[in-house]
């Protein structure tokens, strides 16, 4: 069995208790290859996703301790210079004016084997696409934008913030190569002009919408309702993070993997 099919069967709870399941996983990782290196860089925005990734001890701990080495972050490792790493897990929009922060991220592209926009903010813009200015500290900074509009993007993970789940799923799938489970990450590392009409324009205007609910379920500032089995947005409390969309199972079809499972 595949380390990423022992994960799966590990994250749903298949067979056997949390801790024992999740011990001896760690042990056969660590039996077939050498940890992953991940780094973590925070740009624009509210730390909000690296909570999500270091204080979701039940989920996270084992992952992050046994499974991979945290090589780089500013709140996760004391190390000045930024290293090689396979993962680099990149929070935050980037800000135009920030000359420490466009080059921080180039040098991110450099150093990383693989790119992640980590968050709504860094892959979408998320909030910070409505900062033009006027903050207190820093009034000149005032343009907000998502990473891959300066550099490469491998995936992303979206969210505001990203589920602990989602997250290590995501990470094991990177760590072991497994390109068709991770496809929909891939798709979404050029989606950087997200908001909740997209559910209208792309999905109920397509006749594609099933009233299944499941965007308004995911939407984190509760800027959805269903109305008559179809999503109404409430666009003064949408952040554009993207997640409704990326969350409709309508919004994803794999018709080429399809076709490629089948035979076709």
């Amino acid at each position: 069995m595949s380390i990423l099919a022992r994960i799966k069967a590990f994250l749903g709870m298949e067979a056997k208790p949390e801790k024992e399941a999740l011990e001896e996983e760690v042990e056969k990782v660590a039996e077939e290859k050498a940890k992953p290196r991940i780094g973590y860089i925070h740009l624009s925005g509210c730390t909000g996703d690296v909570m999500s990734l270091s204080e979701n001890y039940d989920i996270l701990a084992e992952l992050l301790t046994n499974l991979v080495d945290i090589v780089y972050g500013q709140t996760l490792v004391d190390l000045w210079e930024m290293p090689e790493m396979d993962l680099a897990l990149v929070e935050g929009s980037v800000c135009l004016q920030d000359e420490h922060s466009v080059k921080e991220l180039m040098e991110v592209r450099e150093k990383a084997a693989l790119v992640c926009a980590f968050g709504s903010c860094a892959a979408t813009g998320c909030f910070t696409r409505y900062s033009r200015g006027g903050q207190q500290a820093r009034p000149d900074h005032e343009s907000f934008v998502p990473i891959a509009d300066l550099v490469k993007v491998d995936c992303a993970i979206p969210g505001c913030p990203p589920s602990p789940e989602i997250i290590a799923k995501t990470v094991v799938a990177l760590i072991n190569g497994d390109m068709d489970y991770l496809q929909p990450m891939l798709d979404l590392a050029g989606y950087t002009e997200a908001c909740g009409c997209d559910l209208q324009t792309k999905v109920v205007n397509q006749a594609l919408c099933i009233g299944c609910g499941t965007c308004a379920m995911a939407c984190q500032t509760r800027a959805l309702d269903m109305n008559a089995g179809r999503p109404e947005l409430n666009s003064d409390r949408c952040v554009k993070c993207g997640v409704c969309y990326v969350q409709c199972p309508r919004s994803w079809w794999p018709a080429e993997q399809i076709n490629k499972d089948l035979g076709f």
